[in-house]
């Protein structure tokens, strides 16, 4: 009696384990989202670590391996901004897909566009690991990576292999940035960004230049208003020799650890160059009191939650150094619809994201454009171009 007793808990622990685990691949395969963040995405943290997580999700979702995405992004979500259409507001940030491996399985999570980068034009390995560290308890990241990257040459190959599909993607409304970058021990800022417009230009849809990561030595000195001026009149001019028939807007990506003289000295050039748009902001150097993570000493720049507020302050401030002429992509801390709306009210006509996946997995992509969507309808806007800059007229009609 007792031995049937075991053995019916036993085919009873089984059936019970069976269903659960096929319950946890259904919940996987649909991509949902409370099961992603709560459970899911913990698990997976406490066994892998944050760059070999990092590297499988890449290689993951290059093959396409995502969850399902029934989402169809409303005529509410699409924006027109730098000559281009886009289906939805919400971008994938620079240092995810950092060599484009991934870029067709980032559009099926439901990314509205998607950037690759930061590629130098030679390869190199970027800063010694361990060099990536999560702030769990601050729901934050810490990387010093170093622009480690496969080199232009590589990238030209496989962002050129798939031009065509390209081509439908941003048709539709699917555009890809390529952020560009310079070599660590590049005497020659200009000639590396000059070679990277050369490469990639004629494949993007927009092009950024970043002066902003606080993991190479001397970068963000290129953010003072003579090197800035000097570069960027070398960049602009490099792209408008490109043999295209649409030459890709050039974008500006800044750190959020700037001087008030120094958001005046960008927006005086940008303004003055008629530099396309402005990406604001990198990481942040900074490390916020209310930290409570063991890695919160960790150098390299830091982003998530913690971001939030400062990355959405700089947008606020340079909307308004530059009197809303020149687009903003506001970038930092992003990780749910408000967080989205608080920067496009801001300033910011699009966003992206990257430690919101860290976190969340892909589903937040639609979860944020979901909330997105209905905080429009909430607050009166037909459509995100409404709600561009809005707390900036709300502040001038009270005054």
């Amino acid at each position: 009696m007792a031995g049937r007793l075991k053995k019916q808990l036993k085919e009873a622990v089984k059936v019970i384990g069976s269903g659960s685990l096929l319950f946890a691949s259904y919940l996987t395969l649909v991509g949902d989202e409370r099961f992603y963040a709560n459970q899911l995405m913990p698990l997976l943290q406490r066994f892998v670590g944050p760059e070999t997580a990092h590297v499988l999700s890449v290689k993951m979702i290059g093959l396409g391996l995502v969850p399902l995405n029934r989402y169809q992004d409303p005529a509410s979500l699409e924006v027109n901004v730098l000559g281009l259409k886009f289906k939805n507001p919400v971008g994938i940030a620079a240092g995810f897909d950092k060599n484009g491996e991934a870029v067709d399985g980032l559009y099926k999570l439901g990314f509205g566009f998607v950037e690759v980068g930061t590629i130098t034009p030679k390869p190199q390995e970027g800063n010694p690991k361990p060099r990536v560290f999560r702030l769990t308890a601050d729901q934050a990241v810490i990387n010093r990576y170093g622009f480690n990257s496969c080199g232009l040459a590589e990238v030209h190959t496989r962002l050129k292999a798939r031009a065509e599909t390209q081509q439908e993607h941003s048709n539709t409304g699917l555009p890809l940035g390529i952020n560009l970058g310079k070599n660590k021990l590049s005497p020659d800022a200009a000639a590396d960004y000059s070679e990277g417009v050369r490469a990639l230009g004629p494949l993007a849809d927009y092009l950024v230049v970043n002066v902003s990561s606080p993991n190479t030595p001397g970068l963000r000195d290129l953010q003072g208003k003579a090197e800035l001026r000097q570069l960027l009149r070398t960049v602009l001019k490099e792209r408008d020799a490109l043999q295209e028939e649409h030459k890709p807007p050039v974008l500006v990506k800044i750190a959020p650890d700037l001087s008030a003289q120094d958001k005046q000295d960008i927006a005086d050039v940008v303004s003055e160059l008629e530099v396309d748009g402005l990406m604001v902001s990198n990481t942040t150097v900074s490390r916020p009191e209310a930290l409570q993570d063991p890695h919160k000493s960790e150098t390299g720049g830091l982003s998530g939650q913690p971001l939030k507020d400062l990355s959405t302050k700089t947008v606020r401030e340079m909307y308004n150094l530059t009197k809303g002429k020149v687009p903003i992509v506001g970038i930092g801390g992003v990780a749910s619809g408000q967080d989205a709306m608080d920067k496009i009210r801001a300033g910011a006509s699009l966003v992206q994201l990257y430690t919101a996946l860290t976190y969340q997995g892909p589903p937040v992509v639609t979860k944020i454009k979901r909330e997105l969507e209905q905080l429009l309808k909430d607050q009166g806007f037909s459509c995100v171009s409404e709600a561009v800059g809005a707390d900036h007229r709300q502040a001038e009609g009270k005054s």
